[in-house]
């Protein structure tokens, strides 16, 4: 074969094929599902529906998200994963609506990722697994509002403070990463969670179920109290013979 060889060539989304696929979600809104379609080309007809608030992209061989993404002002909801993703166009952080993005299993790189992610002030879970990042950046600790964030499947060897201590995170995943082993105070650092706010009630102003709640936890506290740690407990050799002549006489081999 002459010439340069060309990639796979990817079905063409027409408008009608792109408005045939917009579904409504359970709270009512509309989602254009273009997920499994063989596209490798960001569909440029799809800007006639900018204002739908979901876009799914999923499972397809796009390697560009064009700059004009920024055009979809609605999205609320934008999946991208398993495509050849290997680079975020700087105008997604205008995507101000956005609280759940989805880019994971792509080849992004820790310089594919642009600094104006730490724009999307509204972004709830963020996913960037099974990527091809060895850095994370720590401009993204200005997203406050991160409650999921998907790392897994990496080359990450630390996370940044600024986004490990997100004040709404709730879950972390960067399981299959290649973190060095954990020195002895690195895996004595408290990471217990402290609480924000503190209210008191009177017992008689709790409902059935709450107050049920709250005297089995003190139970169990109260279990924890009476519970001598190991060790703080004296050793206690009764039948231990004294004086221990054989252990004298052998002392450097017991």
């Amino acid at each position: 074969a002459k010439g340069k060889a060309k990639g796979p060539k990817g079905k063409k989304i027409t408008l009608k094929v792109a408005k045939n696929s917009i579904k409504i979600t359970f709270d009512g809104k509309r989602r254009l599902d273009l997920s499994k379609m063989g596209i490798t080309t960001f569909p440029k007809c799809i800007l006639k529906l900018a204002d739908v608030d979901e876009l799914d992209l999923s499972r397809n061989m796009i390697k560009k998200i064009p700059d004009f993404i920024e055009k979809f002002q609605n999205l609320r909801w934008l999946d991208l994963h398993s495509n050849q993703i290997d680079k975020l166009p700087e105008t997604i952080g205008m995507l101000q609506n956005l609280f759940y993005l989805n880019i994971c299993n792509n080849k992004l790189t820790t310089k594919s990722l642009p600094v104006e992610l730490s724009q999307l002030k509204n972004l709830r879970t963020l996913n960037l697994g099974l990527n091809q990042i060895d850095n994370l950046p720590t401009t993204l600790g200005a997203l406050k509002e991160l409650q999921d964030v998907g790392l897994f499947d990496n080359y990450l060897t630390t996370i940044p403070n600024s986004v490990a201590k997100l004040p709404k995170l709730k879950k972390m995943n960067v399981k299959r990463n290649p973190f060095p082993q954990l020195t002895e105070e690195e895996l004595l650092i408290d990471t217990i969670k402290r609480i924000e706010a503190l209210y008191l009630v009177d017992e008689k102003d709790l409902c059935g179920p709450c107050l049920k709640k709250c005297q089995e936890e003190r139970d169990k506290l109260n279990k924890l109290k009476n519970v001598v740690p190991t060790s703080l407990r004296k050793p206690n050799f009764s039948s231990l013979m004294t004086p221990n002549s054989t252990a004298k006489d052998n002392q450097a081999e017991w």
